[in-house]
């Protein structure tokens, strides 16, 4: 089965009706789901202006909380970008966590646990959520999940004493007052025709920006492609602006129940199918096809899916004609349980990096009065 690009672009998906310039064509159907986006937009705005107002807002006074959230659906590169900043926190000698709010884990919706001390995961990713697992796997520091965030942060400082706490995917979140809010947005997903769900990819309206404090444009695209509208992009501004890439990084070679790096160009010129259950995968094919990898297949399944044993029977009924199957990290955590032949099962590790910014990034963050990391600036 040869790759055909052309498939993933015509594939059917909401999505093509949430197009800034949508064909007049579309038109009737759009318009058929702005009742339900109007009320789910009025419910978003009263839910806002009541927790905005609300007596006993809640803050964790003894450690410093860095939001990271987004305002559209799927594919922005928000967890990415928690890790990121996670890491280069923990690389400048500070105590750092991550708190996760366990989507698609049976224990998401439930008091504090802990995903990780700074070890080998200690939940699946049916009970924490495919990416507090995912993150577990490469960052040293401790993680937990909770539906209260603030529970999950206290969680974590019983374990020891801690300066940061990055919250992952928390700008919804307004029960509790973050010290940096950070919003993540693809450059080449951009936001849309600007409506909210489910006539467009908005969570909230464009103007729930003015909460945060800064804007991290992230663009996977050497082209610089960007989807962002003038009228967009003018919004955005209104905060600081940071740029950054995503690039892939390494592959990871899952091996007898261990994760270890192997050099990306292990890829080039290999047979290669692909599987993910992302959001959005055509910036992960991309980034294969310009690591040289020859596709002989596309497996596509549904965000956070929970693979079975036939999906890993297809899987390598299909990779009869590969060299190797190369998925998600975030895939990964689910696809190891299954009895794939060794050294053939991989993963595509993503980084972020940021240049100019790095600096100025880090010195908004670690910056403030209140800050517990101000002695460590």
């Amino acid at each position: 089965m040869m790759f055909d690009p052309t498939r993933l672009a015509n594939r059917m998906r909401i999505e093509r009706w949430w197009a800034p310039d949508l064909p007049w064509y579309r038109w009737p159907l759009w318009l058929a789901l702005t009742p339900p986006s109007l009320i789910y937009s009025a419910a978003m705005s009263v839910r806002s202006a009541t927790r905005r107002f609300r007596r006993g807002k809640r803050r964790a006074e003894t450690v410093k909380v860095i939001s990271v959230g987004n305002l559209t659906v799927g594919g922005n590169g928000k967890t990415p970008f928690t890790l990121f900043l996670a890491r280069i926190l923990l690389s400048r000698g500070l105590r750092v966590g991550i708190v996760s709010r366990g989507y698609g884990g049976s224990k998401g919706s439930g008091e504090a646990q802990l995903v990780s001390d700074m070890r080998e995961p200690r939940l699946a990713p049916d009970e924490a959520g495919d990416e507090a697992v995912m993150m577990a796997k490469f960052f040293d520091g401790p993680i937990a999940i909770a539906a209260n965030r603030l529970d999950a942060i206290r969680l974590l400082e019983s374990l020891g004493p801690l300066d940061a706490v990055v919250l992952d995917d928390g700008f919804q979140q307004l029960s509790l007052e973050p010290d940096i809010n950070l919003v993540v947005v693809n450059v080449e997903r951009g936001l849309g025709n600007g409506w909210v769900l489910p006539a467009g990819p908005m969570r909230e309206r464009l103007g729930a920006v003015d909460r945060a404090d800064a804007v991290i444009l992230l663009s996977a695209d050497a082209n610089g492609h960007s989807a962002l509208t003038p009228a967009q992009m003018t919004a955005l501004s209104r905060r600081k602006i940071f740029t950054g890439r995503i690039r892939p990084r390494t592959l990871v070679q899952h091996d007898q129940g261990t994760w270890r790096e192997v050099p990306l160009d292990t890829i080039a010129g290999r047979r290669v199918l692909a599987v993910s259950g992302i959001a959005d995968g055509r910036a992960f094919y991309e980034m294969l096809r310009q690591a040289e990898a020859e596709l002989t297949g596309v497996l596509e399944y549904p965000d956070h899916y929970s693979y079975t044993l036939a999906d890993w029977q297809r899987i390598t009924r299909l990779a009869q004609t590969a060299d190797m199957v190369v998925t998600t990290e975030k895939d990964l955590v689910k696809l190891e349980r299954f009895p794939f032949v060794r050294g053939f099962l991989y993963a595509l590790r993503l980084e972020v990096q940021m240049d100019e910014d790095h600096d100025r990034l880090l010195e908004m963050i670690i910056g403030g009065e209140r800050s517990p990391l101000a002695a460590h600036g």
